[in-house]
């Protein structure tokens, strides 16, 4: 049939002469770096702008299907809110917890009245450029948020009606330039100083370039090029100015706002107060942590929480679709933040837009924000940029055993803990070998995608494995899986915290007793082929390694051991002082070992040795006795990392050494 049409056709032909042909589509291109030129081409934007532009948001990967924490999809991260706001915000808090966590001062808040409804304060434009884009290029919202070549085609289209709206030049052979303005439109920023943020970091981004490989194997390069930005475009967005008072606590060039949280007494009782303690840090005492959390929840309502007295402080919420900053508490203030009141007293504490669950991503804008400020209150207060100190909501420890089942484990598995000490110019890298007796976990985050389940059915609180839950999307993570013995199909390790029947965890998203994430340094325990172990909670945790793809780096450093002649030590999750440092009219607060044990033969690397200490703080004016004070014994303990959170020992219980002394051959 196909040989007999062919033949009457050219028959025609000969009959008749030519005849109008029909234009040929060429197809699409299907390799990415194409995809981006003939996106550029077609709308007229600078290839590298679009490139840029699409660094900031993704750094050109896919993640298909799945929405940013601002409801952004694919590489252009066009925001669909419409489509996942209906997702039920989880909130901050559990049934019963404590997020100050002072036995002294209990604080419990009821989850039902300490939520909010799933809104954001920037214009609903920001919130729905995927809705605009559909209408510039005529593509369904469907395959926008899927197929990478047509978002990328979106957002070519949504760069182009930006400068055009600014009447500014348009066409693919225009200066770079000339489209800053454009560019700041495009983060969504509903300041003035955030789009400026944006847009100077996709400019700072030409002239570096990139090149890189996408989640789906994509190779992309970004050829490096200064370009001076016209910023006058800026000005004509009609964003507002942000307020910025003398004393913000905030890089200059990152985009941040003062919004304050409450510090009010809330009856006539001095210890009903909220939302955070007064403190004098870092004259009064050392801060030694920065707790990364996510919000489990969206920026607007986060924020509004925070602003209430009656509720919980932090110090800083930032933004996703622009690296937004809020400062709510002066560093030197205590925030009621991560359910353990010896490390809130230390502690500045982080919450970012997302969930460490839902399936969703974080943006490059945010990841480079808290980057920035990271790094700048590190450098300000003398914290070591390393994952002893730069911890992670769920690295913090339970203060005593009734606590550890209950603290969360946010920003997840998902959060990618290496790329983000990249951009703090503090990267993981190995100062060992094999003999030096210690191994930083380090996977190929794109590469490591475990097979997690239960993705948005659980919030962050207590793991919950059962019913059976469905399998997560398989996607990029920094957590490496635990086993008992060398082999994949080895029970998972037992957290006793978690399951103290002795059952092996799960792959529950929560359940993160069996895991160690990026960065986190143990002690090594033994190596078999393509398997290494380590000293985890009291057993040998085993974790895949191959020399051909390696999930970890060799350290060196130092490690602990219980002293000769002790069978076992205890663990503590607060490093506080003995009673008798206590003064008259203050209460002893219990020195209580968690569940946990540390055995002697076992080795830990050490976080650091540190002052027994107890902020005390109960009132609203210090009328308290000893309020205000910071109380000092002669009891010192040692940091280190027993399992998926840090946690502490005492000094007098154990022998410090190098690494290498002792280690396994």
């Amino acid at each position: 049939m196909l040989l007999a049409a062919a033949v009457a056709a050219a028959t025609a032909l000969v009959a008749t002469g030519p005849v109008a042909a029909e234009p040929l589509t060429a197809p699409p291109p299907t390799d990415r770096q194409e995809q981006y030129a003939a996106a550029a081409a077609e709308y007229g934007v600078p290839q590298s702008v679009l490139l840029g532009v699409s660094y900031l948001e993704s750094r050109w990967d896919t993640h298909p299907g799945q929405p940013s924490t601002s409801g952004g999809y694919g590489p252009m991260h066009l925001t669909d809110a419409q489509h996942v706001l209906s997702t039920p915000a989880s909130g901050h808090v559990d049934e019963d917890e404590d997020p100050r966590g002072d036995d002294s001062r209990p604080l419990t808040l009821d989850p039902a009245t300490a939520s909010a409804p799933a809104e954001d304060a920037l214009p609903q434009a920001s919130l729905q450029t995927l809705d605009a884009a559909a209408a510039l290029t005529g593509l369904a919202e469907e395959t926008l948020r899927t197929d990478a070549a047509a978002n990328i085609r979106g957002g070519a289209a949504l760069l182009a009606s930006y400068q055009k709206e600014l009447a500014a030049p348009v066409g693919a052979g225009t200066d770079p330039a000339a489209w800053y303005g454009a560019v700041a439109r495009y983060s969504g920023a509903d300041t003035e100083d955030a789009a400026a943020a944006f847009a100077d970091e996709v400019y700072d981004q030409l002239g570096l370039g990139a090149t890189r490989t996408t989640d789906d194997g994509q190779r992309v390069t970004l050829a490096a090029t200064t370009v001076t930005p016209d910023q006058s475009g800026l000005h004509k967005l009609g964003l507002r100015r942000a307020e910025r008072p003398d004393g913000l606590e905030c890089p200059v060039r990152l985009a941040c706002e003062w919004i304050p949280a409450p510090y009010e007494q809330l009856s006539a009782d001095p210890g009903d107060y909220g939302n955070h303690d007064l403190g004098n840090r870092p004259a009064q005492q050392k801060i030694e942590y920065i707790v990364i959390h996510d919000t489990e929840g969206y920026f607007g309502p986060s924020v509004n929480l925070v602003k209430r007295a009656d509720y919980l402080g932090w110090h800083y919420t930032l933004r996703s679709v622009d690296g937004y900053v809020a400062q709510h508490i002066k560093a030197k203030d205590v925030g009621w933040h991560a359910g353990n009141w010896y490390v809130n007293a230390k502690s500045i504490g982080l919450e970012h837009e997302g969930f460490a669950g839902h399936g969703t991503w974080y943006t490059e804008a945010m990841y480079r924000a808290s980057a920035k400020l990271v790094r700048h209150l590190a450098l300000r207060f003398q914290i070591p940029l390393d994952r002893q100190h730069i911890i992670g909501h769920d690295n913090v420890p339970g203060t005593t055993a009734g606590t550890v089942r209950g603290m969360h484990w946010d920003p997840g598995p998902y959060w990618d803990w290496s790329h983000y000490f990249d951009l703090m110019k503090a990267p993981f890298q190995s100062t060992g070998t094999p003999h030096t007796g210690l191994v930083t976990i380090d996977p190929d985050f794109a590469a490591n995608r475990p097979a997690f389940t239960g993705c948005n059915q659980q919030p962050p609180g207590v793991p919950k494995p059962t019913p059976p839950a469905a399998p997560c999307p398989l996607r990029g993570s920094s957590a490496v899986v635990l086993r008992t013995a060398p082999s994949a199909t080895a029970p998972l390790v037992n957290d006793l915290g978690l399951r103290p029947d002795g059952t092996p965890d799960t792959m529950y998203v929560s359940d993160h007793g069996a895991r160690a994430s990026a960065g986190q340094t143990y002690a090594l325990a033994d190596i078999q082929g393509d398997w290494t172990a380590i000293w985890y909670l009291n057993q040998k945790a085993w974790f895949y390694n191959p020399a051909s793809a390696p999930t970890a780096k060799w350290a060196n450093g130092f490690v602990v051991t219980p002293k000769a002649g002790k069978t076992t030590i205890p663990v503590y999750g607060r490093a506080y002082p003995e009673r008798a440092a206590y003064p008259a009219g203050v209460p002893y607060q219990t020195i209580s070992p968690l569940q946990y044990s540390l055995s002697a033969g076992q080795r830990y690397a050490v976080g650091g040795v540190l002052p027994g200490e107890y902020y005390r703080a109960v009132t609203f004016d210090g009328s308290s006795p000893g309020d205000w004070t910071v109380i000092r014994g002669e009891n010192r303990y040692v940091q280190i990392q027993f399992g998926h959170r840090v946690m502490f020992v005492n000094l007098d219980d154990v022998q410090i050494q190098p690494a290498s002394v002792g280690a396994p051959a």
